[in-house]
């Protein structure tokens, strides 16, 4: 197995992704639930696959997201060499960035490997349950 280094640590935090887009919103105060089943990127130490359901709930404000520009932000994961909390931090930044919500939170519930399942999750912003 590959020495873990600092490009391991870094891989797939810069690499270009499809732009998510984003519609105009009409109401307030909702919140809108995103299950995405298909994720699926590599592991940058050892180049094998990681799988599981990315959820992304938000807040929107005046924005809310376009499901298909999602669905091929999401499957450009698919190739990339990316850690899964990495990957679930970068999904939050660049959703925020464009959706620009209330607040938000994505939560990376990933396969088992090795014996060992984790469940990754990042929030932005003040999170109102409803």
């Amino acid at each position: 197995m590959a020495k873990y280094t600092k490009k391991h640590a870094v891989s797939g935090l810069k690499e270009k992704m499809p732009k998510i887009e984003v519609l105009p919103n009409q109401f307030k105060g909702y919140k809108i639930r995103i299950v995405i089943p298909e994720y699926t990127s590599l592991c940058p130490r050892t180049g094998l696959p990681d799988a599981g359901t990315i959820t992304i709930e938000y807040e929107p404000d005046n924005y809310f997201v376009e499901l298909k520009s999602l669905k091929y932000y999401i499957l450009a994961y698919r190739n990339l060499g990316i850690f899964y909390e990495n990957a679930v931090n970068r999904i939050l930044k660049d959703f925020v960035k464009t959706v620009k919500p209330q607040w938000a939170i994505v939560r990376g519930e990933f396969n088992m490997r090795g014996g060992i399942e984790s469940i990754v999750e990042a929030k932005f912003g003040k999170v109102q349950p409803r």
